[in-house]
């Protein structure tokens, strides 16, 4: 089992999100101890946005006319995708910025969304083609938008990361969240409890699911 490791906070060990994935990843290999694991730092090696050289990908052999430049970004694009679609689990650490994911990590993303890797489109509309894996993402939140109503709205970083793994066909798609988190010390403890509890289930979840496979 290949295990796909990203964090995209910069806040190195003050992120919260480093520390919700840095436990999920320990839970996973404790419940699957054959797994290895690829760890991606978009903090430290984020792609460049995409512009006139990086938009629009490529497949070998059909590279024929681009630039240096062009087939830098083209190998960048292809190194991530390929990276992404090997791995059986992805465990992304996605903080709240600005009401939205941190810009590098939308970076990552645009660079995975290539059609004919993991979506195409069909007569019948896109069809997503990285169904086969599970992705598991450390949401961190500073104020606290599941509960609230009146802050759900606002909410343009758990629902922009659904509907892009719903894109690419990802339907074992789970949340570990730890909202509140600059609410106070208390808040705070209490987001990583219950944090941890989702990390415990979802490992338990997938041992449990790896069990009855082999009885099958």
């Amino acid at each position: 089992m290949k295990l796909l490791h990203i964090d995209s906070s910069p806040l190195a060990a003050n992120s919260v999100s480093r520390e919700l994935t840095r436990r999920i990843v320990a839970e996973w290999q404790a419940s699957h101890p054959e797994t290895s694991v690829e760890h991606l730092d978009l903090a430290l090696d984020a792609p460049t946005h995409l512009n006139q050289d990086s938009l629009g990908f490529r497949l070998a052999p059909n590279t024929a006319g681009l630039s240096e430049v062009q087939q830098r970004e083209n190998a960048i694009s292809e190194k991530l995708v390929s990276q992404f679609m090997a791995a059986d689990v992805v465990v992304i650490g996605a903080p709240m910025y600005n009401f939205t994911v941190p810009s590098q990590l939308k970076a990552w993303i645009d660079r995975v969304a290539q059609v004919n890797r993991t979506f195409k489109y069909t007569e019948q509309g896109p069809q997503g083609l990285a169904g086969d894996k599970t992705v598991i993402v450390a949401s961190s939140r500073g104020g606290v938008y599941s509960t609230n109503p009146a802050l759900a709205g606002l909410d343009h970083q758990e629902s922009y990361l659904k509907t892009v793994f719903g894109f690419f066909g990802v339907t074992d798609l789970r949340f570990v969240r730890a909202e509140g988190v600059a609410m106070g010390a208390e808040a705070k403890a209490k987001a990583f409890a219950a944090a941890d509890i989702d990390i415990r289930a979802h490992a338990k979840m997938a041992a449990n699911e790896g069990a009855t496979a082999l009885r099958a």
